[in-house]
């Protein structure tokens, strides 16, 4: 067994658990290492120079979509602009890049949900991501709004939505852990009702079973963070491959260092040398 405290091997997106706080893990070539304990110690990342594709593993000189190389970016569905945008899905089409892995992440159903993380927004993820989606945007709470029957119409329900509700998140403002209070139960009514016609459009057209309105309960979720940072600094290996300091806190995919923070979902595919430095 290999020693956690110093472990070398390529990024990928910290796996987290539903807990309170959160529970994360940092995922480092086969090793999972343990993160919420070593909050308030001092930690080390260096990055050796090389970027491997999670896809195909060769390496490559930049990372496109998050850690896949230029051929697999160009070829996967997954790297598609329908992933960012699924109102553009073209399954129907016939000219899904890949369509066996259409049928099974975008011919399903996707809950259409409101989220908390730096004011109200909009979003939409495959059932089966639920909690997950929320915990890497790091939402205080969410709550289901729609549950449809594909990613494709998930994408023109949130549409509709974006004329009342935004659907990004200020990410600055979530890791000060600047976020509003509000009630998504009311939330989620006011966003109903403002979109009546839409939604009543889309039945028309996709059928009345194909949108669904829930009234499931939402999450609130709390994230291991003991000090926020007053003004945000971001750490990029590609321009200081060593990026040292104290953790004082995880929300999202950011680990939050006295130095300043770094996204570990930016660098996915980086191979690295992580320490836990005086252990």
């Amino acid at each position: 067994m290999s020693n956690l405290a110093d472990v070398t091997g390529r990024l990928r997106k910290m796996p987290a658990e539903t807990a309170d706080p959160v529970s994360y893990a940092l995922a480092v070539g086969d090793e999972r290492v343990p993160l919420n304990d070593l909050i308030g110690k001092p930690i080390r990342f260096d990055y050796e120079g090389v970027i491997r594709c999670i896809n195909c593993d060769r390496t490559t000189k930049k990372s496109f979509n998050q850690g896949f190389c230029y051929p697999c970016f160009r070829k996967l569905a997954a790297c598609d602009s329908c992933i960012m945008s699924p109102e553009k899905c073209h399954y129907h089409l016939g000219t899904c890049r890949e369509p066996e892995w259409g049928e099974t992440h975008c011919m399903i159903e996707h809950v259409v949900y409101l989220a908390n993380s730096s004011g109200l927004k909009v979003g939409i993820t495959r059932g089966s991501q639920v909690p997950t989606r929320w915990i890497d945007q790091g939402a205080v709470d969410a709550i289901p709004m729609l549950r449809v029957a594909t990613r494709h119409l998930s994408g023109l329900v949130e549409v509709a939505c974006k004329a009342h509700v935004a659907d990004r998140t200020n990410w600055r403002a979530m890791l000060k852990g600047d976020v509003p209070e509000l009630d998504l139960v009311q939330e989620r009514q006011r966003i109903l009702s403002l979109i009546t016609d839409d939604i009543a459009a889309l039945r028309e057209e996709h059928g009345q079973g194909a949108i669904r309105e829930v009234d499931e309960q939402g999450l609130d979720l709390t994230y291991p963070v003991h000090i926020w940072p007053a003004k945000i600094k971001t750490h990029n290996l590609d321009k200081t491959p060593e990026v040292e300091g104290v953790l004082e806190g995880i929300k999202g995919q950011y680990l939050i260092l006295d130095t300043g923070v770094i996204n570990i979902r930016k660098f996915t595919g980086y191979e690295v040398r992580f320490r836990v430095m005086g252990a």
